[in-house]
């Protein structure tokens, strides 16, 4: 993957959102600390209003601008699983009221920290993104940028070129007192709290 321009760059930190191939589908994505661009996200997939986001950071470091305390144990476990296509819901205690509008369910937020180089670069630029996939609710998900085209058309700001995209969703796993729970089986499979 080419790296993504600056021009794309300066789009999503004044608030626009479009779609890019993400490590495992393409997604649409904007500035998860960007409440008017969430909302947008929001209305764009006709999500429903109590389903949580998935959010893209570039290491465990990020976690701290959601509020996550992250003891030396998670930190541990994270490392395990990232950087890769595991996305670990973590609690977030701090998001009830300043960060509502990413709607943390039951004070939880899932978080993935790819491990596609071009996508850590982005988000390094960028901070973390919200990138549900691309697609309205109900409907299949987009494989390539004809597709999302024909979803979204010109009420988003930018598209990005990345080929035919079928794979597997990520594995979404909680961590609850250091104990791995698979909630989704996706790409990764895992074992004894470790990837396959």
């Amino acid at each position: 993957m080419k790296q993504i321009g600056q021009k794309i760059v300066n789009i999503i930190n004044s608030g626009g959102v479009g779609i890019l191939p993400t490590d495992t589908l393409y997604g649409l994505v904007g500035s998860a600390l960007n409440r008017k661009a969430v909302e947008r996200i929001n209305k764009l997939k006709q999500r429903g209003p109590k389903k949580p986001f998935i959010i893209l950071i570039s290491g465990i470091k990020d976690l701290e601008l959601f509020g996550v305390e992250a003891d030396i144990k998670t930190k541990n476990i994270l490392s395990r699983f990232w950087p890769g296509s595991v996305s670990i819901v973590l609690k977030c205690p701090k998001l009830e009221k300043e960060m509502s509008y990413l709607q943390p369910l039951n004070k939880t937020l899932a978080f993935r920290c790819p491990e596609e180089r071009w996508l850590n670069v982005l988000l390094e630029k960028t901070g973390p993104l919200v990138a549900p996939s691309a697609n309205p609710e109900g409907l299949s998900v987009a494989e390539t940028i004809k597709q999302a085209k024909k979803y979204f058309g010109g009420r988003i700001d930018f598209y990005v070129e990345g080929g035919i995209l079928k794979g597997a969703p990520s594995t979404l796993i909680s961590l609850e007192s250091g104990n791995v729970e698979i909630l989704r089986k996706g790409n990764v499979k895992i074992s004894n709290n470790r990837v396959m």
